[in-house]
């Protein structure tokens, strides 16, 4: 089926100075209390269903594939903070028998979508490559205003085969995170479908793009990457409510005003794979009823200690109450440079890339940033209706706005239902013989072992998936 994943990097700080954990710990094991099933290279399957392992300096943690359905991408971002929960808490545990401090800053956020359309049906200007070229000129603007923050630098787009994978900052509110991949897994999977991939096809429906705007090269794999400097100013450090981008078209625009109609064109496809709550928050925000990452000072606390300042079923300070952002920054500058020398250093590299075409002829200064509105409003009762009278709200549901995201009734998928069997620890019967699982390979298979041999079978999760009643 096809299928949506999602995985999160993070820095490790140890004794408040950052290490490699690989270099430190070698395996994820080293800090992990359990027996866990193992996967290709140093990986390991974690109880919640997703894995964990060291990447170039940091702890990435992944989440199964996910079959796209109404609420898919509540479900997978629900499952990545299960993960995150579950590494936290190891870490915790191991800090605290060895008398360390750890401390999770957040890195990046990789959203992946299955790209089904076989090799035999591409063509040289219908592939995964093109298609990646289009949406890297399409994603930037609304992605940066749903999902993105004051130090963020870029939004980038990967062809990987049969999957596009995009890269952004991680969003440390998971309800902010829900609504940045509704429509993130909404705009691919429509664009994924149209006759063609070619740059045309953003004029022919309207979308608006900031002028002369063109994406660089990914600095890590193929693909591509909008970087910061690759418009006449930073957006991110930018007023989103300034009139102050020509688009394509010609005319002036707000990053909000082109991230909402670029949203709203593609608003079917987005609330085919939302759920009714995130697709409000999400259009609350691009309309600019509920902030955006981009409306506080700088970025929030809480990326610099993931798991304990975020983590899932909160809405993280800065955006309950905006008029404490200030002093809940005070204490956490230690472990960040101002806000100013962030703004510097992405000037030196503007600087630095005088190959760019679009770059203009001497430094922009940066806008003021607009005074802060005075509360957050509450999510439950954000509406993409006008505000008329509505009919009252019965009792039992008078507190229903205190949960960040209303997951009582959210189910598992499928395939989470197949990997959390896996590592359950119970066993497989298949026919006379009973099986226990060993191992995974990739995230389309398992590896068993038949207890009366030891003989060991290979079985793709759609297998599991038809025998879910077989396990004991």
């Amino acid at each position: 089926m096809p299928v949506i994943g999602m995985e999160s990097e993070f820095n490790v700080w140890l004794d408040e100075q950052e290490i490699n954990p690989e270099l430190y710990w070698k395996h994820p094991g080293t800090f992990i209390d359990r027996t866990l099933l193992t996967r290709e290279k140093s990986s390991l399957q974690l109880p919640t269903g997703g894995a964990v392992y060291f990447d170039r300096g940091v702890i990435e943690v992944v989440t199964p594939v996910i079959e796209l359905a109404p609420s898919c991408t509540a479900r997978m971002v629900r499952n990545l903070w299960e993960q995150i929960g579950f590494v936290r808490e190891q870490l915790t545990n191991w800090g605290r028998q060895n008398g360390h401090t750890i401390r999770l800053t957040a890195y990046s956020s990789h959203y992946n979508i299955s790209y089904e359309i076989p090799r035999s049906q591409q063509t040289s200007r219908h592939n995964i490559k093109s298609l990646a070229l289009l949406l890297a000129y399409i994603l930037p603007v609304p992605v940066m205003v749903a999902g993105g923050n004051r130090r963020s630098t870029g939004v980038g787009v990967r062809p990987r085969g049969n999957r596009i994978e995009v890269t952004v900052d991680f969003t440390p509110d998971p309800g902010l995170m829900i609504a940045t991949a509704t429509l993130i897994v909404g705009i691919v999977r429509e664009v994924m479908w149209w006759p063609s991939y070619e740059l045309s096809m953003i004029d022919k429906h309207g979308i608006p793009i900031v002028d002369g705007v063109i994406p660089g090269k990914h600095t890590t794999r193929k693909g591509w990457l909008t970087k910061d400097f690759h418009y006449p100013q930073s957006p991110y450090t930018s007023d989103i409510d300034a009139t102050m981008w020509t688009t394509q078209f010609g005319d002036r625009r707000s990053l909000r005003q082109m991230a909402r109609d670029t949203a709203w064109t593609f608003r079917k496809s987005i609330r085919r794979f939302s759920d009714p709550f995130s697709f409000r928050l999400l259009f609350a925000v691009l309309e600019g009823r509920a902030p955006s990452l981009l409306d506080l000072t700088d970025r929030p606390a809480a990326y610099e200690d993931v798991g304990r300042l975020c983590k899932w079923g909160m809405v993280i300070h800065e955006l309950k109450n905006r008029e404490t952002e200030a002093k809940l920054l005070e204490p956490i500058q230690q472990w960040r440079p101002p806000l100013e020398e962030h703004i510097a250093s992405r000037q030196h590299a503007r600087e630095e890339k005088p190959d760019l075409k679009n770059a203009p002829t001497r430094p922009i200064p940066i806008r003021p940033i607009r005074p802060l509105r005075p509360i957050y409003l509450q999510r439950r009762n954000i509406s993409l209706l006008p505000q008329v009278e509505r009919r009252r709200i019965p009792d039992r549901r008078k507190h229903a706005y205190r949960i960040p995201f209303p997951d009582r009734r959210l189910t598992r998928s499928a395939y989470e239902r197949v990997f959390l069997k896996l590592v359950s620890g119970g066993h497989l019967r298949m026919g006379e013989d009973v099986y226990t699982p060993v191992g995974m390979k990739g995230w389309y298979h398992a590896v068993f072992r038949r207890e009366s041999d030891g003989a060991e079978r290979l079985l793709s999760i759609d297998q599991l998936l038809r025998r879910m009643r077989d396990w004991f």
